[in-house]
């Protein structure tokens, strides 16, 4: 038998009328839980005056000087990392006597690795010291680590290969864990400086320094490559200038960090910091005075910071609020690192499953650098800098979520582009179409998840969890680059098929995405709710809490 619902019946359960029995009972039952979620009793917001002031501020020269600073980072991050695969054959040729500079499966996987694994626990460990001890107060820290381990890794000196290489891993996985620091710390420090408005360009210019970065570590490799190749030294000891080569190669890393140090230690830590972790409003007020020009009024704001949330990341709530979040982020940065350092750190061998590079056997060591270096410039230049400049240029404008969807399904449609014709691309008349789509693949990587990737987990996180939870999200990524690497070195699956397994791994970030929240054009504190209080419940709410209550009555 039907009953007929009461007159007085909110919209959310409108559509759930003339149940019956005890099966529509329970389904009711079910379909209540996930409704009643929207008549809660209402929160009101309560913005602190100097964060406030920070979100509605103009663009302001420290704003660009901030980018410049935490910018370097990510500048000598990814010339560091992605310099080792440019020398990699030079150790091949130089301590393992290889004809093509190929190195021995396991050293080349711990050359290509190490760094990467130091930067795991360096995510994980200086991201959860920036909520502890501050931002500011640790960004010096990963600096000082990133220079002396770069100058170290160029000093491996020893005239047995298993020595140079060992030594060369230890302090390149320091390295690694010195830049995996500089991720959570940088990304923290720039959404909590800037403006609403334009916070997503700000974070993604930062980033964007990696690309720069990536650029350099080719120009440097082929300058040197080519200076030291037309010496006379060259034509009587080739393996011994090339041995000057990724020396020198490695130890200019620490020249972009070293200009940098000094106005890292000048910058104030964070105002969002100080007035919500460690409470202290006048001094987060004239910390930002003293770098932005804003006013605002800050007396009346203490009762709102003592009444913030405080639960911490491993408890129920944070898993109620913010659990899927980071679900989300983590998986995304996760698989979109499985392929962008897949396709850069193996760039020398996909291209050389088409023959692009000619064969090495006939090649001189530095020559086949040279060739390699040249690629990767090209590629970067035509396809990854693009995509970085255009995410600055409309992340705030279309927004976090579209962007890093539309990357994840360009990059899948051009990758399958590639893998699935892939003895095709072998003529040499196919060879610049390869690189074409290639280069295609990396742009829309940029103007795409490898950019949103790092700005979402700065946004969508409470500020005293938001530098943890951005090392945790980044550390996943790492895992995935690791992983990435020891498919490539280990799998001895060919070429085609990895390329389609990264397609793969494309359509699993895509549906990730989809549970992450957009955070164009928010307050930081509005995106995380963190600043919210109770208030009493409204007549509507009371209303819709009388209507449910009825609704709930099981129908006989």
């Amino acid at each position: 038998m039907f009953t007929t619902w009461p007159a007085r019946r909110h919209a959310c359960s409108s559509l759930f009328c003339h149940l019956h029995g005890a099966g529509s009972a329970m389904l009711y039952r079910v379909l209540d839980a996930v409704t009643s979620v929207k008549c809660e009793t209402r929160r009101a917001r309560k913005q602190i005056k100097v964060l406030e002031a920070l979100d509605v501020a103009g663009t302001q020269l420290y704003h660009f000087t901030t980018i410049v600073i935490a910018g370097m980072g990510f500048f000598t991050d990814a010339y560091d990392l992605f310099s080792a695969s440019l020398i990699a054959d030079l150790l091949g040729h130089i301590y393992y006597r290889s004809a093509d500079g190929k190195l021995p499966g396991h050293v080349a996987g711990a050359v290509s690795g190490v760094a990467l694994c130091g930067t795991v626990l360096g995510q994980l460990f200086f991201g959860w010291l920036g909520d502890r001890m501050g931002r500011k107060r640790i960004y010096g820290v990963t600096l000082k680590l990133m220079v002396v381990c770069s100058l170290a890794s160029g000093l491996s000196f020893h005239n047995k290969p298993k020595c140079v290489v060992a030594t060369l891993c230890f302090f390149r996985f320091w390295l690694g864990f010195g830049i995996g620091g500089d991720y959570p710390l940088s990304a923290t420090i720039m959404s909590e400086y800037a403006n609403k408005r334009t916070r997503g360009a700000f974070i993604a210019a930062v980033f964007a320094m990696q690309g720069l970065g990536n650029l350099a570590a080719g120009a440097v490799v082929l300058v040197l490559s080519a200076s030291f190749k037309n010496t006379a030294a060259y034509d009587t000891d080739q393996l011994g200038q090339a041995d000057y080569v990724w020396r020198i190669v490695l130890m200019l890393g620490a020249v972009p960090a070293l200009l940098t140090y000094y106005w890292r230690m000048k910058m104030p830590e964070t105002a969002r910091y100080t007035a919500l972790i460690a409470k202290n409003l006048k001094l987060a007020a004239s910390d930002m005075a003293a770098v932005l020009d804003i006013d605002f009024v800050s007396d009346m704001d203490a009762e709102a910071v003592v009444k913030q949330d405080e639960f911490g990341l491993f408890s129920m709530e944070f898993l109620h609020k913010h659990g899927r979040q980071l679900l989300g982020t983590t998986v995304c940065w996760f698989v979109l690192d499985v392929v962008f350092y897949s396709l850069n750190l193996f760039m020398k061998d996909i291209f050389s499953g088409i023959g692009w590079f000619g064969d090495a056997a006939e090649m001189s060591p530095l020559e086949q650098t040279y060739k390699i270096a040249r690629t990767q410039a090209i590629i970067v230049v035509g396809g990854s800098l693009p995509g970085y400049f255009l995410t600055v240029l409309f992340v705030d404008r279309i927004g976090r979520i579209k962007i890093q969807l539309m990357g994840f399904t360009m990059m899948t449609i051009f990758m399958i582009g590639l893998a699935a014709p892939y003895k095709f691309w072998s003529k040499p008349s196919m060879h610049a179409g390869f690189a074409i789509m290639y280069a295609l693949i990396l742009f829309f990587a940029n103007f795409g998840p490898n950019s949103t990737t790092f700005i979402l987990p700065t946004e969508i996180f409470p500020t005293r969890l938001r530098s943890t939870c951005n090392g945790i999200s980044a550390a996943g990524g790492k895992c995935g680059a690791i992983i990435g690497v020891l498919w490539f070195q280990y799998s001895h699956t060919s070429i085609r098929s990895s390329l389609l397994l990264l397609a793969g791994c494309n359509l699993v970030g895509v549906m990730f995405t989809l549970a992450l929240p957009e955070s164009k054009g928010m307050s930081l504190e509005d995106i995380t709710g963190e600043m919210e209080e109770e208030s009493e419940p409204s007549q509507e709410s009371a209303t819709v809490a009388e209507v449910e209550f009825i609704h709930s009555m099981e129908i006989l």
